[in-house]
């Protein structure tokens, strides 16, 4: 049971190929929307949409009636490498911010032996880190090849049209109305990481439902500041 929940940490509800606006990400979307490469590498700065395609990977593998895993090494619970022991028994591995472990000896090796049983139970593996597999400051020469064995892509980071557009898919999916003044006054005022843009609308959500009032510039003025 212990485990079974520590592979659901940081998996967000929110977190759906729905909701996740591609800008020049259409090619990695489309593929993890098929679900049929065994191993797929995503790599990108904060904010890029890796975590939320490695977690909407779960929750569509869950819909097709499969058992997706996901573990995000920089959040998880003190504990050793047997996190990963048994894993290949799940239909679909999702290893989020491998950076975390890159380096130490015993994750490194934990981590190649998991690609290898992965491989022969026929699994799906898809990993992400902040860098590239040949950037990663991975020590062991085996696992770095293992990184490379499928499709490698890097996330492009949204310009801000396209901060502005993922805002109101955002806004749209929870039933808000945001528009395109307001969205470009949020994208002035706080922090362009997509993070926290999306956790700041989830607040100004929570708000406007409590006053019952529209999302206005005078009224996010007024939470914000």
């Amino acid at each position: 049971m212990e485990q079974q929940l520590t592979l659901r940490i940081g998996l967000r509800d929110s977190a759906t190929f729905a909701n996740f606006f591609p800008g020049d990400n259409a090619a990695p979307l489309h593929l993890l929307q098929q679900g049929t490469e065994p191993f797929v590498y995503l790599w990108g700065g904060p904010g890029s949409g890796r975590s939320h395609l490695l977690q909407a990977a779960c929750h569509a593998e869950a819909a097709r009636g499969g058992a997706p895993a996901y573990l995000p090494f920089a959040e998880l619970p003190p504990g050793g490498v047997e996190l990963l022991e048994g894993l290949e028994q799940m239909s679909l591995v999702c290893l989020d911010d491998l950076q975390a472990v890159a380096g130490d000896g015993m994750w490194e090796e934990a981590l190649f032996h998991l690609y290898n049983r992965v491989r022969d139970a026929g699994g799906r593996l898809l990993a992400a880190a902040d860098a590239s597999p040949a950037a990663l400051p991975v020590a062991l020469p085996d696992l770095r090849s293992r990184l490379a064995w499928g499709p490698v892509f890097q996330l492009q980071s949204l310009d801000d049209a396209g901060r502005l557009a993922a805002l109101q898919l955002r806004a749209q999916a929870r039933g808000m109305e945001l528009g395109e003044e307001v969205g470009a006054y949020l994208l002035r005022r706080c922090p362009r990481d997509m993070h926290a843009l999306f956790e700041l609308l989830e607040r100004l959500d929570q708000a406007s439902l409590a006053a019952q009032r529209r999302l206005t510039i005078p009224f996010v003025r007024d939470l914000i500041s």
